[in-house]
């Protein structure tokens, strides 16, 4: 028992942020970061991108797909890389500015790089609203550190399965792990605010959110207008806006940075809650529990 506390000190001493630059825990984070992303980079390269024909550096228009539930998540996924980025320059100690410069902006420089691979394969192309959507991300957690020094607005996600996938599995996903990554019919992308942050001398819990959150459903393709006639033909293509409560895993109090990490990691999804969905048809429905 003695040996487990041993260890667990070691962990929580390790990943402790440190007060002060510490040169060889920099080093660590941006040597990591470099491979990490060149790795991805490569991976993505051969096990994607190769089986493709290539083609001159060209832009496309893909703005009016999947009524912008991609873009939601380039917003999202930006936003927590520049968060991860940001937070393992703090651990290392470095200063505020570099943490907002060179941590804030990992997001956006690397969904960039893979814009440019995009780019040059002519199945895609780089797309200015996906680099739009990268700049948002960034935008909206840099801007929230310089204005108030903390993130009060944090984006979120949620999925489920839905039976679209069945219609296009090569797609939208074969396996339940797919099509939650995979399937926009069952995605929400959240904007989740702590309450607490923007009245500091009220009684409410630190803890408390609310969220708005974004979805669509009705996709088998990014353009179609409408389901096939053969798989679900009543279904049509709709967004759908929602309004939830959620919590700020990090706001709750602990010294163990072990758990201050886990709270961290799992801040980016919406906790189960009762929501209010309003569909773009004009019809809304109280959820007792949504995710």
């Amino acid at each position: 028992m003695f040996q487990n506390l041993q260890a667990q000190s070691a962990v929580n001493a390790f990943l402790k942020p440190s007060d002060s630059l510490n040169v060889p825990r920099r080093n660590t984070v941006v040597i990591s970061e470099v491979a990490l992303s060149a790795g991805v980079l490569v991976g993505l390269n051969q096990l994607w991108y190769a089986d493709y024909a290539r083609s001159d550096f060209h832009f496309i228009n893909d703005n009016s797909e999947w009524l912008q539930m991609d873009k939601a998540g380039h917003v999202f996924s930006s936003y927590h890389f520049g968060k991860l980025g940001k937070e393992a320059l703090q651990w290392s100690g470095a200063s505020r500015k570099s943490q907002l410069i060179y941590g804030s902006t990992l997001g956006f420089v690397f969904l960039t790089a893979v814009e440019v691979m995009d780019g040059y394969s002519s199945n895609w192309g780089a797309s200015w609203g996906d680099v739009a959507a990268n700049a948002t991300g960034t935008a909206l957690f840099v801007s929230q550190e310089l204005l108030w020094k903390e993130q009060r607005i944090i984006p979120k996600f949620s999925s489920h399965t839905t039976p679209y996938a069945s219609a296009r599995p090569n797609a939208l996903g074969n396996s339940l792990n797919e099509q939650l990554l995979k399937d926009y019919n069952g995605q929400t992308y959240w904007l989740s605010a702590n309450v607490h942050s923007f009245f500091k001398d009220s009684k409410i819990p630190k803890w408390l959110n609310v969220a708005v959150g974004y979805g669509a459903e009705g996709m088998i393709t990014g353009e179609d207008a409408f389901v096939n006639t053969i798989f679900l033909p009543e279904r049509k293509r709709i967004r759908q806006f929602y309004f939830s409560f959620d919590a700020d895993l990090t706001k709750i109090k602990t010294k163990s940075h072990v758990l201050k990490t886990v709270f961290s990691i799992f801040n980016t999804i919406k906790i189960p809650a009762p929501t209010f969905e309003y569909r773009a048809d004009g019809k809304g429905k109280l959820r007792a529990l949504y995710f």
